[in-house]
C-alpha cells in the first residue's frame, strides 16, 4: 500500500530539500502546495526550485497559472487530488511539499467548499476596491465578529470570501471549515521547523538573495504579463513590496525591509496554524540527520514504500 507524505511547515525551514531527499529514496513525485509557486514566472520571489534543482524528479502544481489568474483553493484541491491519485496509480509515492495553510487543509481534509455567487462576490470585491481592507474588515466584523477576529485584517481576499459565505449560507464562516480527522489517503504529515532566531536569520538571508538575484527585474517582466491586473499574484510577499518600490512608494531598502518583516509575520502565522494540528510529526530542519530521522519516523508510522 502506498501512503502519501506531506512535508509542511513555515517558510525557509528546509521543506523543499527534505521533499527532494524523500522523493529520491521512496520513488516519489512531488506535488507543490505553495500557492504562489502555482504562478508562471514567479520564481525568484517564491524560492521556486529551478528545473536543474529538481534532480529529474517530476513536480506537479508548479507553473500552472498566469499572474492575471486568481489562485483558488477549490481549483487547486481538485487538480492536486487528481495528481496524487495518478502518482499512486503509477505505483509511486506522492510527496506533498509546501506551506500554504488553507491549501494543505483543503487537500488533506477533503474540504467541501460552500457555493459561490459571482454577483455577491463582485459586490464585496467592489467594497474592497473602493474602501480597501479597512472597509471590508468593518463589514466582516458586523456580519461575523469571530471571522473578523481570526482572519488577518490585511487579507482582503479571504475577508471577501468570508463575507460571501456568510451572506450565502446565513451561517458563520467557521461553520464551513473542514473537520480535522484522519488525513486523506492516510497521508503521513511531517512538519519542519527551526529555532526562531536561526529561522529569522535564514529569512533575512533569503530576502537579501532574492533582491540581489533579480526579484526587481522579475517583477518588471511580470508587469508586462499583467501582474498589476492580477488579484492574487500581485499581493504576494515580495512582489507587493517591489510593485510599491516601482511606484515610488518606497525606496529599495524599504522594499527589502518590508518584505523581510512581512515574511517573518507570515512565518509566525504558519507556525501557529501548523502547531495546532496534532497529526503533524515535527522535525528539526537544522538536524544534520534530518533525512534519516524522517525515514525512521515514517517506518514507525508503518508506511510501506513501494
Amino acid at each position: 500500500m502506498i501512503t502519501p507524505i506531506a512535508v509542511v511547515g513555515p517558510t525557509a525551514t528546509g521543506k523543499s530539500d527534505l521533499g527532494l531527499e524523500l522523493a529520491e529514496r521512496l520513488d516519489g513525485e512531488i506535488v507543490n502546495i505553495d500557492a504562489m509557486q502555482l504562478y508562471r514566472g514567479m520564481d525568484v520571489g517564491t524560492a521556486k526550485l529551478t528545473v536543474a534543482q529538481r534532480r529529474g524528479i517530476p513536480h506537479h502544481q508548479l507553473d500552472v497559472l498566469e499572474v492575471t489568474e486568481n489562485a483558488s483553493v477549490a481549483t487547486y484541491q481538485a487538480a492536486a487530488a487528481a495528481d496524487v491519485a495518478a502518482i499512486m496509480a503509477r505505483g509511486r509515492t506522492p510527496i506533498i511539499v509546501g506551506g500554504s495553510m488553507m491549501y494543505i487543509q483543503a487537500l488533506l481534509d477533503d474540504w467541501e467548499f460552500p457555493a459561490t455567487d459571482p454577483r455577491v462576490r463582485a459586490r464585496w470585491e467592489r467594497l474592497l476596491a473602493d474602501g480597501g481592507v479597512v472597509a471590508v474588515h468593518e463589514a466582516l466584523r458586523a456580519a461575523d465578529p469571530v471571522a473578523a477576529a481570526t482572519i488577518l485584517p490585511t487579507d482582503g481576499r479571504r475577508m471577501v470570501r468570508a463575507l460571501e459565505v456568510v451572506e450565502l449560507t446565513g451561517r458563520p464562516f467557521a461553520a464551513s471549515a473542514p473537520r480535522i480527522g484522519e488525513p486523506r489517503w492516510g497521508t503521513v504529515i511531517l512538519g519542519v521547523d527551526r529555532e526562531t532566531a536561526a529561522l529569522d536569520a535564514r529569512i533575512e538571508l533569503r530576502t537579501a538573495l532574492m533582491f540581489d538575484t533579480g526579484l526587481v527585474d522579475e517583477v518588471r517582466g511580470l508587469i508586462e504579463r499583467g501582474l498589476r491586473e492580477g488579484v492574487t499574484a500581485r499581493r504576494a510577499i515580495g512582489y507587493a513590496q517591489v510593485l510599491a518600490y516601482l511606484d515610488n512608494e518606497y525606496d529599495l531598502d524599504q522594499a527589502r525591509e518590508r518584505t523581510l518583516i512581512g515574511t517573518r509575520r507570515y512565518v509566525r502565522r504558519q507556525r501557529s496554524w501548523f502547531r495546532r494540528d496534532q497529526r503533524v510529526h515535527w522535525l528539526d530542519g537544522a538536524d544534520p540527520a534530518l533525512v534519516s530521522t524522517a525515514l525512521s519516523l515514517l517506518d514507525t508510522t508503518e508506511r510501506t514504500p513501494q
